[in-house]
């Protein structure tokens, strides 16, 4: 009995045939997922916090993109779509957002994972960013003329269009005495806080006014802002939360009576019947008495806790950190470790997870401090309770060999004003381009470098921007 003839050859005709025949096999695939559980898994997304995980997720199939919702035209209006952990970084050559240079884009930069997209913005191109709140960001048109205000979000490209802050000027105007009228709206806007809410269809923005210690709001319907009756004009640090305002300050200016932290809730209709938006007043929520805490810093977010930042000596060391629920209950515990995260704390205070910056390490607080009279920027060990440099000269100074690090741009952006005064004084076509950055004490020369300087050991781990559409 011969044995059978040994197998030739596989000709290409036949290897297409298989692949067709492969291809063309009725085996159910991800792509028949039941819509129910397409819509869970939508759902844990979005409760993760970051909307691009969802976004990708929609764009596996067209069933699973026809099974859930999509962020665009809902950005602003839905709470679920804020991209909350996402921040607008600063460019290089000193190029505010929306500088021509840039043609209509934008870098972000997400704060947990460490990841960067270029996202499309035209807004930006006319207007100043004056606060960004759960991710969206808090543009101003026209600072000169009625000062526009429009909620943006950077990555569907919604806006919704709120009063004018020309409206508040004559409830504040007596405020500023001595500023000439053109240049309220712009004292107005140089240091705020904005929280949002979402009530009967209709977007609430609170906004604290640092420089007149007042409270604005309005809803997305109304033509001008309401202003609070009190002022509170000892704030040391504000915070949003969770739709609400957490303030820090000391009524009495002195350092020998207790801090206090107040909270305030949301405007809400006025039981009246008149339909009006009326502010409840503040609550006082935590006394910290002064021989607990001398000097109190900061408020800061850090995942789902606030954190009180403070010192207790003259050292400048951020050397207390308290969680605002154990001072609700009168514990004054100092906690040392804050999960491997990094506090980035100036003005305004950012928390970033260990993924994103590989030469400053986790549980520790990055700030401006002083030795033997020369501020540099440091980093506090919670655990060892050390100070050591966040970065090293070369980082420092851009203009010195070697790149400007990440850890420069992140801080950056913890000053409030720091995009806000680069556009202004482009508009008002000053003499050059002042980086708030570069005023501040810490620097005595420009800092900011070149595109190229982003490049560094702590970019190349998050990896290259990559430019991103807009979400559908």
């Amino acid at each position: 009995m011969s044995s059978p003839p040994a197998p030739g050859p596989i000709s290409a005709r036949s290897r297409r045939r298989r692949r067709r025949r492969r291809t063309s096999d009725p085996a159910p695939g991800w792509a028949s997922l039941p819509q129910d559980l397409v819509g869970v898994v939508a759902s844990r997304l979005l409760a993760g916090g970051d909307l691009l995980d969802y976004v990708r997720f929609r764009a596996v199939c067209a069933g699973w993109r026809s099974g859930t919702a999509s962020p665009r035209g809902r950005g602003v209006a839905d709470p679920r779509f804020h991209p909350r952990r996402w921040m607008m970084l600063p460019e290089g050559h000193c190029l505010y957002p929306g500088h021509p240079d840039l043609r209509g884009h934008a870098r972000f930069l997400n704060l947990d994972t460490g990841a960067m997209v270029r996202a499309r913005a035209p807004l930006l191109g006319e207007h100043c960013v004056i606060d960004s709140v759960d991710g969206l960001l808090l543009l101003l048109r026209d600072p000169d003329q009625d000062g526009a205000v429009r909620l943006l979000h950077p990555f569907t490209g919604d806006a919704v269009e709120l009063p004018p802050l020309g409206t508040l000027l004559p409830q504040l105007a007596s405020r500023l005495p001595m500023c000439p009228a053109p240049y309220m709206i712009t004292r107005f806007a140089r240091v705020v806080c904005a929280s949002v809410s979402f009530t009967a269809g209709a977007i609430t923005i609170t906004l604290w006014l640092d420089e007149v210690a007042r409270v604005a709001f309005a809803t997305s319907h109304d033509r001008q802002w309401n202003v609070s009756s009190w002022e509170y004009p000892m704030i040391c640090s504000s915070l949003s939360f969770q739709g609400k305002l957490y303030m820090m300050g000391n009524p009495d200016s002195c350092y020998d009576s207790a801090h206090e932290v107040l909270q305030i809730d949301p405007p809400a209709r006025d039981g009246a019947g008149t339909g009006d938006l009326v502010l409840p007043p503040p609550k006082l929520i935590a006394a910290i008495p002064a021989h607990k805490l001398v000097h109190p810093y900061s408020l800061v977010e850090c995942g789902s806790e606030i954190l009180v930042l403070g010192r207790n000596d003259l050292s400048g060391s951020l050397d207390l950190i308290l969680k605002l629920e154990d001072l609700v209950l009168q514990r004054f515990m100092p906690i040392r470790s804050i999960k491997g995260r990094t506090l980035f704390v100036e003005e305004r205070s950012i928390t970033v997870s260990s993924k994103v910056l590989s030469t400053v390490k986790g549980d520790n607080v990055v700030f401006v401090h002083e030795h033997s009279g020369r501020p540099y920027l440091a980093q506090y060990h919670l655990n060892s309770g050390s100070v050591s440099p966040a970065i090293d000269d070369c980082s420092l100074y851009g203009n010195a060999q070697g790149p400007s690090c990440l850890v420069h741009y992140i801080f950056s952006c913890c000053i409030l004003d720091r995009w806000y005064e680069q556009r202004i004084n482009a508009q008002k076509k000053c003499r050059k381009l002042v980086v708030r950055l570069v005023l501040h004490p810490l620097f005595s020369v420009p800092v900011i470098g070149a595109p190229e300087d982003l490049y560094s050991e702590e970019m190349h781990k998050v990896g290259p921007c990559k430019d991103e559409k807009q979400v559908s």
